[in-house]
């Protein structure tokens, strides 16, 4: 792939730090203290400073692995949760150094944007309907093995967590519309992708996208995406990349998801 010298390189990334919005079951989500100081007094004029991370897979920019949910205790691809599979030191199977690197086309369905509001707020889903009347108003088209970002507008409130907390999400048609289309990944501007605490009428379970996408279908979710910059320049169509970490068994990973256009 030759990127051209021109090109511009937007970062999705949300910034890391303690008190970030994440969802209570895991909580803290991100801890980070100094161990080693830069000191006076020692033995050469060089000092050194380092220090510990603590992190939950699933706080801050990330992706979920497919072994994150299940369905009547079966993983994607039907395979039936055990001790060989599910251990205390992680999962054999379908862990997050399984996800290699996406590098593919990527693209924006603002739907704040259409809709003309700065954020979406809770109560108020995203359904399939409306995310193929703002891919055909963009002139949008989705193909199999793309990466689609959701733009709710929340991403620009990610320094105050109640408010983050309270956003929309996409609900189960809209996923098992994309899932149809065969997308490599999906990812949006919010804390779960669903609406949190919305039970969908159809499969009777919260986080129907998660069920859908993640164990019916193979296809990853990335959450808490900054997508502001995006969608000021309207950069609908881009190449994205994004790299997780080989975490050994573990049901997510931090990403630094990119997009060049």
């Amino acid at each position: 792939m030759n990127i051209p010298s021109n090109a511009r390189v937007y970062d999705l990334e949300q910034p890391r730090y303690f008190g970030a919005p994440v969802l209570a079951s895991h909580a803290p989500g991100y801890v980070y203290t100094l161990h080693r100081h830069h000191e006076p007094g020692t033995a050469e004029r060089r000092t050194s400073a380092s220090g510990f991370m603590y992190t939950t897979e699933h706080s801050g920019t990330h992706i979920d692995a497919l072994c994150h949910q299940a369905e009547d205790v079966h993983l994607y691809g039907r395979r039936e949760i055990n001790p060989s599979i599910q251990t205390s030191q992680g999962f054999t199977e379908l862990g997050a150094e399984t996800i290699t690197p996406i590098i593919t086309r990527g693209v924006l369905l603002d739907v704040a944007r259409h809709r003309g509001v700065d954020r979406i707020g809770s109560g108020d889903q995203i359904r399939q309907s409306e995310l193929e009347t703002v891919a055909r108003n963009q002139g949008t088209a989705i193909g199999e093995g793309d990466v689609v970002l959701v733009r709710t507008g929340n991403g620009a409130t990610w320094q105050d967590p109640t408010t983050y907390l309270q956003a929309g999400g996409v609900s189960g048609d809209a996923s098992s519309w994309l899932a149809s289309l065969r997308v490599r990944a999906v990812g949006a501007d919010n804390i779960a992708w669903d609406e949190l605490g919305v039970i969908d009428p159809d499969l009777q379970v919260t986080l129907p996208g998660h069920l859908i996408l993640l164990v019916r279908h193979g296809i990853y979710i990335v959450e808490n995406l900054f997508l502001e910059e995006l969608a000021r320049e309207q950069c609908y169509e881009f190449t994205f990349i994004c790299l997780p970490l080989k975490l050994r068994g573990a049901t997510g990973s931090p990403v630094r998801p990119i997009a060049i256009v």
